[in-house]
């Protein structure tokens, strides 16, 4: 009996601003390797994602969410996605199913018709938000989407939080990757540096709950994580962590503090528990905040603060 060819690949999840391309991320990871959040431009890194199966080695893409760039920072992370697209194997669009399709899906849609060797994939994600009816419609219209006389390789609804059809998904991005050996060792989940992914909880738990200008504006750097040194033989281990986040103005700083600083001990309470669970270890997180005048548009400052 001859057994199928294994495959390895890359498959970029592109998709506008909250097209929950994260959460699909991590569901068909089986763990948290992108942050997510109910504001949009979330992501801000392309954040890989392994998945792990007998048969085949996925590796995910996630990237920021593309759009019209108002700022330098937004035409960076739009020369981000366009530069992904290029170096992977698979494309799957990600289209919400509780939202009609808008001038930013159209814009998406145009460019990945430029892409004539690469398939693509249409997902409709959020196939919990809607009735079966309105799906059906949906389906029917992400059909059409398709422009410059390009067609879908397949189009797919998901659910990435009850899980339906997930592992559909996997299988129809598997199925487009060449056979090869796997790319990543058994049972790493995912290429990002720790300080990454630590700096990226916090980023979440600064980013629930605040107004809708915050998230473009919040930027976060882990400085400096290190184990504490006078740790007795009977004591556990302990890691200090210390984390800045920088804004861009005075008001902004006062909306992440909060009153006499108990939006910002919620921030740490939240990410610290993130943090073990990443970690596997007891964190002392140390959160500080500072203003960088309006650094999305400041080249200097975008490079310093890892953009």
């Amino acid at each position: 009996m001859t057994t199928a060819p294994h495959r390895s690949g890359f498959a970029c999840l592109v998709g506008r601003p909250n097209a929950g391309k994260s959460t699909l991320t991590n569901a068909l990871v089986g763990e948290k390797v992108a942050i997510t959040s109910s504001r949009p431009q979330t992501t801000r890194h392309t954040v890989r994602g392994v998945v792990h199966r007998p048969d085949a080695q996925l590796v995910l893409v996630d990237t920021p969410g593309l759009h019209r760039p108002r700022t330098l920072l937004g035409q960076r992370l739009n020369d981000l996605v366009m530069a992904t697209l290029a170096e992977v194997d698979v494309v799957a669009f990600c289209l919400p199913a509780d939202e009609r399709a808008g001038p930013g899906d159209r814009f998406i849609a145009d460019q990945l018709a430029e892409l004539r060797r690469t398939p693509v994939v249409a997902v409709v994600t959020k196939a919990d938000a809607v009735d079966r009816a309105r799906l059906a419609e949906r389906l029917v219209e992400v059909t059409g989407l398709t422009g410059q006389g390009r067609e879908w390789a397949d189009v797919v609804p998901v659910s990435a939080l009850d899980g339906f059809q997930v592992d559909v998904v996997a299988d129809v991005l598997v199925s487009h990757l060449p056979e090869g050996p796997p790319l990543y060792p058994a049972g790493e989940l995912t290429d990002e540096p720790e300080a990454v992914m630590v700096a990226e909880l916090v980023r979440e738990a600064a980013l629930e709950g605040v107004r809708d200008e915050l998230p473009h504006s919040l930027a976060v750097v882990v400085e400096e994580m290190a184990p504490r040194e006078d740790r007795g033989p009977h004591q556990e281990p302990l890691l200090d962590v210390h984390v800045v986040l920088y804004v861009e103005r005075d008001s902004q700083k006062g909306i992440v503090i909060g009153r006499g600083g108990s939006r910002l001990r919620e921030v740490g309470t939240t990410a610290r528990a993130s943090i073990e669970r990443l970690l596997g270890t007891r964190v002392h997180l140390d959160l500080r905040v500072k203003v960088a005048k309006d650094w999305q548009r400041d080249p200097r400052q975008l490079a310093r603060l890892g953009f």
